[in-house]
């Protein structure tokens, strides 16, 4: 049996299924698009879910993909054996209601013998119990012996999800020989030891699942395979694991090399090699994709992987940072197949570098707060740590539960697990909580759900903002309609428009679709799954038919405030990587008619000197007047000529490239200007945070931006009149005020200080004793916290030894302080304490140290009775 290399597999793999005139279809990206049942993609078939269902109409009937994909649901047992694993790539040929079983059956077997060469005699199939058509196939045409064509029931052979397309399905099974048997005489397929490998499942999706339990055959019945990669890799190299596969353990070298360690010489060690090799194969395929570390969602499932790899680096004895160097290998390996790798090299590299910087910090900062625990429960005499607490480790600093339990092992404590995994499954029912309803296919169901899937929309709008086509179908907010009528809203679709849809960060065109009987107002433009556009809006005239011819009409000043601003967003985009570095990829916009929103990867605020260059290189280049020119054109030829592409986004065969003067050069579908120069001019309002690694710009172009210089410059008037000097002279003029403010201020002071000295005089004359101690009580006027504590420092001087409590109010706010003499203390007063019940009686609370407490209130009229209370805390405190 001839050896391959991954890589070649997956080569050999896609150009079988071409030769029998599939379309070979790149990997989508692993954030789901239209699918709410899932955070990341988690097989083949999962993003081409839309063409099982009949939303959207597939480029061909029979595709073929190697999709990558993550899945997390057993990522406590990675590392810990040699089968698990977070990130694999699914090779995968489908049928949408073209060829069926015979077909798949026939192509899986020869590509399996004939391309791949397996031996017959090592092959086994298992089938659905109830499938006679498919052991016939496998008997009769293959001609497979009946004793290697096992049956087996619905749990291992029969695909279904809640209601809808499902079907029986077919494994294949190769038998890698004794040695990885389970010893048992019993050892079949379908046995759970290492030795009967299953690697390909053929799915055959013949029946709709009803709500009632029926099972109803579908009239073109579809065919999804699905084959791990890494796992046919595995079989082909004849090798003991995944982890020995050639791509996979050059990595897992690196991880070696780096650690100075060796593989399959130490069982703890080993499981911390296989975890970092895997998890950052999945954190580089992430990142490439536009995914950033964050805590919450596919943000959350990054910056865990991220961090276990981290943690079990230090495990090894990698002190200093690695993942970023460790991620150059998996980029390395697998460039070829998904070039989006290297292209976004740098900025892969970035964001695990920062990532595992704050991981360093946190990791520093939860080893004190489980050595504050550890000091807490020993005070106390208890020997286990609440799970709750080691929740907040694990969640907030990034501290896995086995670190914690190693850690506290050490002083002969424990962890209260179960309290742990009950906090552990809150926060997996929150996020399933938080994940919208969906159908059993995961996206939302609509009204636009019902209508025809070969309905189709072009748009026309880059240079006409006029048109003329039919309307094809029409739908209120809850069904397909035939028609609308004035004041009702609804969707109108049409074969051609000039109205851009919502996308890329661009808002839609506004205007109006009329015919002989109506009009209606177009308040929003959206893109529907199956290249439909719908034009969402109100009947504002007569009424509107399906089959009437419209003419549709854009608005031409709203387009171009747009357009204006969209350029500009381009424009912005070079400049902030020109002047902060390559590692700027765009994180999201947002482009209306008044202004625009630019979210972009960066790790810290922008200087003032780095806005300013930012700007004042995006007017440059408004003012250098530079043609913009759009071409379409294949993808290659695009990258070819180094246009940048949205992180995430799935670029067909054929793209349309913005290109400034050579300046920057983008793929986009959004509308444009012809010349720089119409943008006028470029102005930054904001700059501010978003999220971890992202932040956002703000900004105006044209009559906007001027307008705003306007307001500016109707401001500095104001002011300027308001303080009687030119504008040139309002920065002297406020640093002059500011400081005869801070004199003022001073004065002030002292003047209070003064009074607070005389008043302690009078003070005095209010002190009583409470079982030997003095106690001084007070409500001082128009006074704040410094005040009270610059008196109750003076009040002690003269008081000598006891205790001084003063309060002050202000409209509904209370403040009070309690001081407290070192012999006052010895005899059993306690500041804190005696604020906090003080300060309960006026609405409020606090608390401090033994001699010097602070606290709040909101209820002013009870200041008396919280002067009493003191006398009574008091007395219950001295010994």
């Amino acid at each position: 049996m001839k050896k391959y290399g991954l890589n070649e597999l997956r080569k050999m793999y896609l150009e079988f299924f071409e030769s029998k005139n599939h379309l070979i279809m790149n990997s989508f990206p692993l954030v789901p698009r239209n699918d709410k049942s899932v955070l990341l993609i988690n097989a083949g078939m999962t993003p081409l879910k839309p063409y099982f269902t009949g939303q959207e109409v597939p480029p061909r009937k029979r595709v073929t993909t190697c999709q990558k994909c993550i899945r997390t649901g057993d990522i406590e047992n990675v590392g810990k054996t040699q089968r698990h694993g977070t990130f694999f790539e699914m090779l995968g040929n489908f049928s949408f209601g073209d060829y069926f079983k015979e077909e798949a059956i026939e192509w899986a077997w020869e590509f399996v013998t004939k391309v791949l060469e397996l031996p017959e005699d090592r092959l086994y199939v298992s089938i659905y119990l109830e499938d006679d058509e498919a052991e016939k196939i496998w008997h009769e045409k293959i001609g497979l012996p009946k004793e290697r064509i096992i049956r087996l029931g619905k749990e291992d052979n029969f695909w279904e999800h809640g209601v809808g397309p499902c079907g029986p399905c077919s494994e294949i099974h190769y038998d890698r020989g004794e040695e990885y048997g389970c010893g048992s005489p019993d050892c079949k397929v379908g046995c759970d030891c290492d030795r009967f490998m299953e690697f390909w499942n053929l799915v055959f999706t013949q029946f709709e699942k009803t709500e009632d339990g029926k099972y109803v055959p579908l009239e073109f019945p579809n065919i999804d395979t699905g084959m791990g990669l890494e796992r046919l890799a595995l079989l082909m190299q004849d090798v003991e694991s995944i982890f020995d596969v050639d791509t996979i353990q050059a990595l897992l070298q690196k991880v070696c090399e780096m650690a100075d360690v060796k593989y399959k010489e130490d069982k703890n060690k080993d499981i911390s090699i296989r975890l970092i090799t895997d998890h950052i194969r999945s954190v580089s395929f992430m990142i490439s994709d536009g995914i950033l570390p964050s805590n919450e969602g596919r943000g959350y499932v990054l910056r865990r992987l991220l961090r276990r790899a981290a943690r079990h680096g230090k495990l090894l004895g990698i002190e200093d940072k690695f993942l970023a160097k460790l991620c150059e290998t998996v980029i390395e390996v697998s460039k070829d197949a998904y070039p989006e790798l290297q292209e976004k090299k740098d900025y892969i590299t970035k964001i695990i570098t920062v990532e595992e910087d704050r991981f360093n910090e946190t990791i520093d900062q939860g080893l004190g707060i489980l050595k504050n625990y550890i000091q807490k429960l020993k005070d106390e005499g208890k020997k286990e740590l609440s799970g709750e607490n080691a929740f907040r480790l694990y969640d907030t600093y990034g501290f896995p539960i086995d670190l914690t339990i190693e850690i506290l092992e050490e002083s002969n404590l424990t962890v209260d697990e179960d309290g742990f995994n009950q906090e552990m499954e809150k926060q997996k029912t929150r996020a399933r909580e938080a994940r919208s309803e969906s159908n059993y296919m995961g996206s939302e169901e609509t009204v636009y759900n019902k209508l025809d899937a070969f309905l189709e929309s072009k748009f026309v709008g880059y240079n006409d903002l006029i048109s003329v086509s039919p309307i094809t179908a029409i739908t209120d907010e809850e069904n397909v309609v035939e028609q609308l009528q004035k004041g009702n809203k609804g969707t109108i679709f049409v074969t051609e428009t000039p109205f851009y849809a919502t996308s890329g960060g661009q808002v839609a065109d506004l205007g109006y679709i009329t015919t002989d009987t109506g009009k209606f107002q177009v308040e929003d433009v959206v893109k529907i799954i199956g290249n439909k556009i719908g034009h969402i809006g109100v009947v504002v005239e007569g009424n509107i038919k399906v089959n009437q011819d419209a003419t549709l009409v854009v608005d031409e000043a709203n387009r171009k405030a747009t357009a204006k601003n969209h350029s500009a967003t381009h424009l912005l985009q070079k400049a902030l990587r020109n002047v902060l570095g390559s590692h700027v990829e765009q994180a999201g916009s947002h482009v209306t008619h008044d202004k625009l929103r630019f979210d972009f990867t960066h790790f810290q605020p922008l200087t003032e000197e780095e806005i300013r260059k930012v700007e004042d290189e995006v007017n440059s280049k408004i003012m250098e007047g530079l043609n913009i020119e759009t071409t379409e054109m294949s993808i290659d030829e695009a990258k070819k000529l180094g246009a940048m592409a949205l992180f995430g986004e799935k670029y067909g065969s054929k793209v349309r490239v913005v290109n400034m003067g050579d300046y920057s050069i983008e793929l986009c579908g959004g509308t444009h200007l012809s010349n720089s120069s119409e943008a006028g001019t470029f102005k930054i309002i904001s700059e501010t945070g978003v999220a971890a690694g992202v932040r956002r710009i703000e900004a105006l172009t044209s009559n906007n931006a001027i307008n705003y210089y306007k307001q500016l410059e109707s401001l500095v008037k104001d002011f300027s009149k308001l303080l009687k000097v030119e504008p040139s002279m309002l920065a002297k003029k406020a640093e002059q005020l500011l400081e005869e403010n801070k004199k003022i201020n001073r004065e002030i002071e002292k003047l209070k200080a003064k009074l607070s000295k005389d008043a302690a005089k009078d003070l005095l004359d209010n002190v009583v004793d409470i079982k030997g101690i003095k106690l001084l009580t007070a409500n001082i006027e128009d006074q704040d916290v410094n005040g009270l504590r610059n008196l109750g420092d003076s009040l002690k001087q003269k008081l000598g030894e006891g205790v001084i409590v003063l309060t002050t109010s202000k409209g509904s706010k209370v403040n009070l302080v309690v001081m407290a003499t070192d012999e006052a203390i010895k005899k059993g007063a306690h500041a804190g304490n005696l604020i906090r019940e003080v300060a309960k009686v006026v609405g409020g609370g606090g608390g401090g140290r033994p001699n010097m407490a602070q606290a709040g209130g909101k209820n002013p009229d009870k200041i008396n009775e919280a002067l009493e209370k003191a006398k009574d805390v008091l007395e219950t405190q001295i010994k």
